[in-house]
């Protein structure tokens, strides 16, 4: 009787056993071709502290400038997932017509603006990585390669003439010292064909860790909230003034150059929610 119970329990054990394994194995096939959806929100903030209030809030920067923003936006697109074995799902690479997006501060709700991106593979993801700007390849595909997004760009005033291109980040306010009341205009971007044109590509990429890993399934829609840091466009790697030379140029000049570089360390990962 005795060994009779303890073959019982023995396989009652095998069986969950099995079964736990099973269900285990059924998370993480690898055969799984199903997706889900992401959602990434951007706050743009200053040292940090998000929700900029357009023609309110007011920041000194590191050169004792005091500077408030009425236009802040910028383009985001090539979004990259990197999951955990270090391979890359690339969101619609160079497809701005699917893949682009417009941040723009006047658009934000409670201080974010939220991008929704579908069709995700489901993994779990360990890295995002993005675009500020449109990249030149993107660029040349034409206005048949990229004709809603063109306008889309031209209605939020994100683009110069066709042959001129996008602008990348549009800011604008104004500044001064003892009190910000000098207007400025910095708009950045690639203006035609660079390479023939000898101008400096503004297009960057930008990779950032997740502090938790975003858990992509056919129930789950991780949000990922970046902080953008608009600290930076002055007090960032270089610190830059404000002049009567600089305040109100658009292109690639070498302001606008220093400009895209302090803006390219602006952003962080605060958290991410896996619901």
């Amino acid at each position: 009787m005795k060994i009779y119970k303890f073959l019982s329990l023995f396989f009652i054990a095998f069986n969950l056993f099995t079964l736990s394994s099973c269900r285990n194995n059924d998370d993480d096939d690898p055969q799984d071709t199903s997706t889900g959806n992401l959602q990434i929100k951007f706050e743009n903030g200053f040292n940090n502290l998000g929700d900029i209030v357009l023609n309110q809030t007011v920041q000194t920067s590191a050169a004792g400038q005091k500077h408030k923003f009425s236009t802040l936006k910028y383009i985001i697109s090539n979004i990259t997932l990197i999951d955990e074995g270090g391979n890359e799902f690339k969101y619609n690479e160079n497809n701005p017509d699917k893949g682009a997006f417009i941040v723009d501060q006047a658009d934000a709700v409670a201080g974010v603006i939220y991008l929704n991106l579908n069709g995700i593979p489901k993994n779990n993801y360990k890295k995002v990585k993005f675009g500020l700007g449109i990249n030149p390849k993107a660029y040349f595909l034409g206005q048949d390669g990229q004709a809603e997004f063109w306008a889309k760009a031209k209605q939020k005033g994100m683009s110069w003439s066709w042959a001129a291109g996008y602008v990348f980040v549009k800011l604008e306010g104004k500044y001064g010292t003892a009190s910000a009341d000098t207007e400025f205009m910095n708009h950045a971007g690639n203006m035609g064909n660079i390479t023939a044109n000898d101008m400096p590509d503004l297009y960057r990429e930008i990779t950032l860790s997740l502090p938790t890993t975003a858990r992509v399934t056919a129930e789950i829609r991780p949000s990922i909230h970046i902080l953008a840091d608009l600290n930076q466009f002055l007090s960032g790697t270089k610190t830059l003034s404000l002049t009567t030379g600089n305040n109100m140029m658009m292109g690639s000049g070498q302001h606008l150059v220093d400009v895209t570089n302090n803006l390219t360390t602006m952003f962080k990962v605060d958290h991410v929610h896996n619901d």
